[in-house]
């Protein structure tokens, strides 16, 4: 009887499993693919539920229609909101709002149950692009590249090659720019490039290297998407395509305010139900258009999530490894 009910209550599990795998809930099946097929190392667990043809069928149906246009420069008045007392939202108020000398200010709040960080600068000329010191060979973690470039304040940047997933964050995927210098890359090839102008302006837009520093881009690395440009979102198709993940978001008010937005997820605690966990690119979008992002762009998320406050690592990063750090390309740094 014993050996009767144990088989049952196994079955019960395997037909559970089933059932919410392969069921009629896509919203499932929708988060497994696209958080897994948008990761570097774990596109193997939607291959090991689903079909090509099914994995394919999804990622077309989940996707983001982001602007063709590029950033507009002329928009963005550095210093606009200085002397104003009137907000035009209690969004706007925790942002702007901020003691005499106080250079940049922390917000912290949840999204989707998970905990988000949102940090406002005030004066974008201190935004800096930092790379690993042995950029090309192996990446440092973020921590090291903030202690080694003086950065009160850092983000992690761009991606990085990962062939078989044994990048070391070395490499970078796509250019380079810093100091309005090509410092890694094809210069002579179309890029979704992010980055500052000489005019300490955020701008997006696709062209190549060489073009963007003729225009004065200063510091620069491509990824994406741009999720929003001159004030527009992007149209987001279901969940974007990019599953539910740690995020790090680069973002520029009209009034010239940076904003660097982390949000985390399960940090080393990655294998349960819900993965790594996070949030969606509508989530972004949620939080970006209530604190009045201008133009905002997507950068590496997952495993390279990462916040680096005064030389403390803030977050909670899931990359595998004691700290859930990993070693990466580049960062963008408030010094």
């Amino acid at each position: 009887m014993k050996k009767k009910i144990l088989l049952i209550f196994i079955d019960l599990i395997i037909a559970g499993c089933f059932f919410v795998v392969y069921g009629p809930f896509n919203e499932f099946r929708d988060f497994v693919i696209t958080t897994a097929m948008t990761s570097m190392n774990h596109k193997y667990i939607a291959r090991t539920f689903y079909s090509e043809k099914t994995i394919n069928k999804v990622l077309a149906s989940n996707t983001v229609e982001q602007s063709e246009k590029e950033t507009d420069t002329s928009q963005i008045i550095i210093g606009g909101n200085e002397d104003t007392l009137k907000y035009a939202s209690s969004y706007e108020k925790e942002i702007l709002e901020h003691k005499e000398g106080e250079d940049y200010k922390l917000l912290e709040f949840k999204v989707n149950g998970y905990d988000a960080y949102l940090v406002a600068i005030y004066d974008p000329s201190r935004v800096h692009l930092i790379n690993s010191s042995y950029l090309g060979n192996v990446g440092q973690t973020l921590r090291n590249m903030a202690s080694d470039n003086g950065s009160i304040v850092s983000i992690n940047a761009g991606g990085f090659e990962d062939a078989g997933g044994r990048g070391n964050g070395g490499r970078p995927e796509g250019p380079v720019i810093k100091d309005g210098k090509l410092l890694w890359g094809n210069g002579n090839r179309d890029y979704a490039l992010a980055g500052f102008n000489n005019d300490n302006i955020l701008v997006l837009t696709s062209t190549t290297a060489n073009n963007a520093i003729k225009n004065g881009m200063r510091d620069a690395i491509t990824f994406g998407p741009f999720l929003i440009v001159n004030g527009v979102s992007a149209k987001i198709n279901g969940n974007g395509g990019w599953g539910i993940n740690p995020r790090t978001v680069l973002a520029q008010r009209k009034d010239g305010v940076v904003l660097f937005l982390v949000v985390d997820g399960n940090g080393i605690n990655r294998y349960n139900w819900s993965g790594r966990g996070g949030a969606s690119l509508n989530d972004l979008l949620t939080v970006l258009e209530r604190y009045g992002a201008y133009n905002a762009v997507n950068m590496d998320g997952g495993a390279s999530t990462n916040l680096v406050i005064k030389g403390k690592l803030w977050n909670k990063p899931c990359a595998i490894s004691e700290t859930g750090e990993r070693r990466l390309p580049n960062g963008w740094a408030f010094k």
